[in-house]
């Protein structure tokens, strides 16, 4: 199992998420899509008909050279890296409906945390999160703060013996195999309950020794913290470059008004975070 195909979300203010993908499809020999995006202020019909047609004209070719120059940076940070197989679209539209419809053709997205500075409006601080669950994809999240020349040589998998923690696992499988070391972390389990089994941990140490990762279980309680900030904790005890978790396993909106694991480490994240739902 490998990655083959992986995309990127451009993000003209940051390198990050580029330099991560040019890195990812370098070490798997994939071909890489990057999409940029012709990002056109939304106006309605009222204030669309006082401006008149003209301006409109003007900001949607500011917003197409954006995208060009956005994709030109990108053509030229591959070609210093040596990458192979790359293409660039230029896709218009609703952004959330333009990555999902590339990401279905992808087996990997890879895209920036959102930065609560720089987010000009509610829709862009969530769009990482409305990412994770339209795309259909594992997305690799990478943090908005700082670099990451080296991604995946100490993983951690935040295990909970779900659904969503299951697709996460299975779909960040070729990272894990190449991996130095990889940490499954298992928190305030009870043995034979949630579908743990009499041992929790150790089933899914077994699954991915026969898929050739050696694992380490660490059996974790919160002690009075959430589970998004005891993850966060021992991801920084343990110097690990990665988590992999399932992301949303309630509502989303429940998440919003309750708060959750999901919530919290898209908000928090120190590593990048590949998260499936």
């Amino acid at each position: 199992m490998s990655y083959k195909t992986i995309a990127v979300w451009l993000d003209p203010r940051r390198a990050a998420p580029a330099d991560a993908a040019l890195q990812l499809a370098g070490a798997f020999g994939a071909h890489l899509t990057a999409i940029s995006h012709i990002d056109v202020t939304r106006l309605s019909p009222y204030v669309r008909a006082h401006l008149g047609e003209e301006l409109a004209r003007k900001q949607l070719q500011a917003a197409e050279d954006a995208a060009v120059a956005s994709g030109k940076v990108f053509d030229e940070s591959a070609r210093r890296a040596g990458a192979g197989s790359v293409e660039v679209r230029r896709v218009g539209g609703d952004p959330l409906t333009a990555l999902a419809t590339s990401a279905r053709y992808a087996d990997l997205v890879v895209m920036g945390q959102a930065n609560p500075d720089t987010a000009d409006s509610v829709e862009e601080s969530d769009f990482p999160d409305h990412a994770v669950l339209a795309s259909g994809r594992p997305t690799l999240l990478i943090p908005y703060v700082g670099d990451y020349p080296v991604i995946g040589e100490h993983v951690v998998v935040a295990w909970s013996a779900t659904r969503e923690s299951t697709r996460a696992v299975t779909d960040a499988l070729p990272l894990l195999q190449r991996a130095k070391k990889v940490t499954v972390i298992v928190g305030d389990i009870a043995p034979g309950t949630k579908g743990h089994g009499a041992d929790p941990g150790a089933d899914i140490a077994l699954y991915l020794a026969r898929h050739g990762v050696t694992v380490n279980v660490s059996p974790e309680q919160t002690a009075g913290l959430d589970v998004g900030s005891m993850l966060l904790s021992r991801i920084g005890d343990l110097g690990a470059d990665m988590l992999v978790m399932g992301g949303y396993g309630h509502s989303r909106l429940r998440e919003l008004v309750l708060g959750g694991v999901t919530r919290r480490i898209l908000r928090e994240m120190t590593v990048p975070v590949l998260m499936s739902h």
